[in-house]
This record gives C-alpha cells, structure tokens and sequence, in this order.
C-alpha cells in the first residue's frame, strides 16, 4: 500500500539524446552488423558442434529448416548492413566486425553446413539457448519498449546496457550448467521426501490446476529466498548486483550474481521435484517464468489492470528495485503478489511508479568487480538497500 507520508513524484530520465539510435546515422546498421554478423557464426558452430553448443531440452523442438532460413538472414544481413556502412565510410569498425563475421560464418559452412552427430553428454554451452533468447526475448521486448514506453527519454543503449548484455550472455550460455546443478541438487537433498501418492494424485488434475499449484509453491519458495537476499546482510552483497542496475529495462533482469543463479535454480527445482507434475504443466510452468523474469523489469507502461492484483507486472516489480524509502524491501514475490499480501511486504501505490533504481549504497560498475564485490569484507557490516 501507499505510504501517506511519503512524497511520490515523477521519475526524472538524465539526458540520452547522445544515445539514441538515429536512422541515417549508420550506427543502427553497425550494430546490426556485428549483432547479426556474431548470431550467424554461432548459427553455425551449434550446426557443427551439437554436443557441445546446444540443449538436448531444445534440440527436439528445433525445425531444422527454419533454422537454416533464419541462418541465411543473417549471415546475408550481416555482410549488406556492415557493406552498406563501409560504403558509406559510416562506423567502419563496426561495420568491418560485421563483415568479418559474415565471412567467418560462410568459412565454417553457411547455412548449408552440415549438422554434427549428437553425443550424449551431462553439460553443454547454451549458444542455442542465447540465440533463441535474442531472437524472441530481445527482438519482442525491443519493440515493444519503442512502442509502450513507461519512461520514453530512457533509450535502447542506456547506461548500463553493456554490462547488462555481458549478464545476458554469460548467464544463457551457462544455462547447461545452472540445470545440472539444479536437477542433481533436489533429489539428492529431499530424495527421501517424494510422494508418490501425492505425485499421481497431483498429475490426475487439470492442467490448469497443476500450473495453478507448481506457480504458488514454487513462488512461496522464491519469496522467502528472495525475502532472505534482503534481510541476510551477507546474502544481500550477492543480491545487490541484481539491484545494482538503476534503469530497467528487459534487459536488466539478466545482472545477477552467477552464485545467486546456482542457489535460486536450485531451490526452485526442490517444489517441482516434490510435486512431481506432468510434463506439459512444468513446460507451461517454464514458459510463464521465462515470460515474467523478462517482462517484470521491461520499460513498458502498460498497467495491466485488474491483473496486477493477481500476477507479478512491471509495476509491481519495478517498485522492488526501487530506492525510494518506502519501497525498499517490499515485494519479494515472483509471480503471484499473494505472498506479498500475506507477509506484509506488499507495496502498490496504483497512481505512482519509482523515482529512482538501483543500490543505495554504489557498488563495482563491472562484471568482474561485481563477481568479487560479495566476497571482499568491508570495514562496516552491509545492510539491504
């Protein structure tokens, strides 16, 4: 709820104009260059080298020959968008990196190279997982920060945006190793607790109601480890990187410490582990987490009405990385704001949205700074900010 002795304003956006990206400048197609120019060698490497570079989960749901389709755009837009700027004499670094790329992708096969055989293996890099994740994720959330913008002034290339998309990639190609950890981490901790009465019981119900149920239980757990993040000050250092970010945009949600990813993958599969659902409510389950944990930070000013009382929007979770006084240490929840409600850290004040992101107490601007800040004592104990 408001705080009736709080003064809630209007965001203040510092200046981005020097940012924006403006047509006829060349730096969209530089960007898109080396963007297009980087995916279709990737593109290529996940053709030859399966075993190593893509998600046995994904594999089996891959159309090969659209995957070639979209290979073959970009590789193609890589080498027009980096040729358009060289011809133009227009970001010639970017547009050389681009080209380069292009090139590189063609080298190693094109979109004609011949997929590699699949060895079983425990771990791989998750370079599909990223691609997928850039061509959904980021080109949707792209153009709809365009269209809905909440804070219109905040750009594309916003402060931060490069540590942020360093968090994006790191955290998606490891993603074979946060689901190894946590598919081994649940059974070997509460083995000894599977129902399976309970399980069969569970998986006779309705999807709907087994969606209803793995979202509640695995949020209850979310929240208190979330919960936990704040009021632990030694907890909190992980924590703060993820807060550290002080304009939100989809791309923020991926700043988060690697220790914080391991400890919430694998606290969050001890609920699915022990309700034991059927395969299509956990993949309807994984789709709705994956949705919100981009949406819930996007710069989108949609207000979702009657719904936020009901599901994690960007306001509510917006209001959690806000540094405003009353706000601090409030909504915790990932995806029901129930817990919330219950526990008393809800905070929604309907007509307002934060003036200010980010840790109150500054920490390193790096990724590397960030991955030690945790671990360096400091002089005076930390505090949740």
């Amino acid at each position: 709820m408001p705080d009736p002795t709080y003064k809630y304003g209007e965001r203040d956006v510092p200046d981005m104009s020097r940012r924006e990206l403006v047509p006829g400048q060349g730096r969209i197609a530089g960007y898109l260059a080396v963007l297009l120019g980087g995916m279709s060698v990737a593109g290529v490497l996940c053709f030859r080298y399966p075993t190593i570079f893509t998600t046995a989960e994904l594999r089996a749901t891959y159309d090969v020959g659209m995957i070639r389709v979209l290979l073959w755009v970009c590789i193609w837009g890589a080498l027009g968008f980096g040729m358009f700027n060289l011809a133009r004499w227009m970001h010639r670094r970017k547009a050389a990196a681009g080209v380069a790329l292009s090139l590189a992708a063609l080298a190693l096969g094109g979109a004609s190279v011949e997929a590699g055989a699949v060895a079983p293996t425990k771990m791989s890099i998750g370079l599909d997982f990223l691609l997928i994740s850039v061509l959904s994720s980021g080109a949707l959330y792209v153009v709809l920060e365009k269209l809905f913008p909440r804070y219109p002034g905040q750009v594309i290339l916003r402060p931060g945006w490069r540590l942020d998309a360093g968090y994006f990639v790191v955290n998606h190609l490891l993603i074979g190793l946060f689901l190894f950890v946590g598919n081994s981490f649940a059974p070997a901790a509460f083995g000894w607790a599977v129902n399976a009465r309970f399980q069969t019981f569970l998986q006779a119900l309705p999807l709907p109601a087994q969606v209803l149920i793995v979202l509640m239980a695995a949020d209850f757990v979310q929240y208190w480890v979330h919960r936990a993040y704040h009021e632990v000050p030694v907890l909190w250092k992980l924590h703060a990187v993820h807060h550290s970010a002080e304009h939100l945009d989809w791309l923020a949600g991926s700043r988060t410490h690697l220790v914080q990813v391991l400890i919430d993958r694998s606290l969050v599969m001890v609920p699915l582990y022990l309700l034991g659902p059927d395969k299509a409510a956990l993949d309807a389950y994984v789709v709705i987490a994956a949705i919100q944990a981009v949406g819930v930070h996007a710069n989108l000013s949609w207000g979702f009405g009657p719904l936020k009382y009901l599901l994690v929007t960007p306001q509510f979770h917006h209001w959690h990385h806000s540094s405003d006084r009353p706000a601090i240490d409030t909504n915790y929840a990932v995806h029901l704001p129930l817990w919330d409600a219950l526990f008393g850290t809800y905070h929604m004040p309907d007509a307002h949205w934060p003036i200010a992101y980010g840790t109150v107490k500054p920490i390193p601007r790096t990724m590397a700074g960030q991955f030690i800040y945790p671990f360096v004592p400091e002089s005076e104990p930390t505090a949740p900010s």
